[in-house]
């Protein structure tokens, strides 16, 4: 009797903590409160929208971090100049908001700060330096898709050559961290938030 009261009370307590869920990247819960407080953030406070609004950016957003934890898993957080921007970042916002460490404003401004510094470097290597930098590579591409480019000569296009080549280099690379890492989206959550 008393282990059905404790898997009664256990099956309980993850109900409910999954119920903060939106998603799970291997395992490590998405919360709901992060969730909707990124969108927020990045849609001028305004946190009305739609299930399909939500989803896409919910995709998006789980995109995001399935590159920050491949920068976590590669050491990126432990760089000298990642711990140094970080740390010149807190004391500018400690400075500029006067808000104490334990806020949850300022602690949840802070991991996505880490977060996007992360995304950033790790796409700088991943992506954006391989575009400019592998003139092979780059011309290769543009040989594969020159019907896209009206056939034009590739230093007329190279500017759109780059662009589309970062898209395909990101595309390949996220498909890539989804084969690795299991994702779990709960559209019943996103449907709860989509009415609130």
């Amino acid at each position: 009797m008393r282990k059905a009261y404790c898997a009664i009370i256990f099956s309980f307590l993850f109900l409910s903590a999954s119920a903060q869920e939106v998603a799970r990247i291997s395992g490590k819960p998405v919360s709901s409160k992060a969730f909707i407080w990124f969108y927020k953030r990045n849609h001028n406070g305004n946190g009305n929208a739609s299930y399909r609004q939500l989803e896409d950016y919910l995709n998006l957003y789980l995109n995001f971090k399935l590159k920050v934890l491949d920068a976590l898993e590669m050491g990126f957080d432990k760089d000298t100049a990642y711990i140094n921007e970080v740390n010149n970042y807190e004391k500018a916002l400690r400075g500029r908001k006067r808000t104490a460490a334990k806020n949850e404003a300022y602690t949840m401004i802070m991991d996505e700060y880490k977060d996007a510094v992360l995304m950033f470097n790790i796409s700088e290597i991943k992506v954006w330096d391989k575009a400019q930098n592998d003139e092979a590579q780059l011309r290769a591409f543009y040989q594969q898709h020159k019907t896209d480019y009206a056939d034009a000569p590739f230093e007329e296009v190279r500017g759109k050559v780059i662009g589309d080549y970062q898209q395909q280099l990101e595309y390949n690379w996220v498909a890539s961290l989804r084969a690795k890492y299991t994702v779990e989206v709960y559209p019943e959550r996103l449907r709860e938030l989509a009415k609130l």
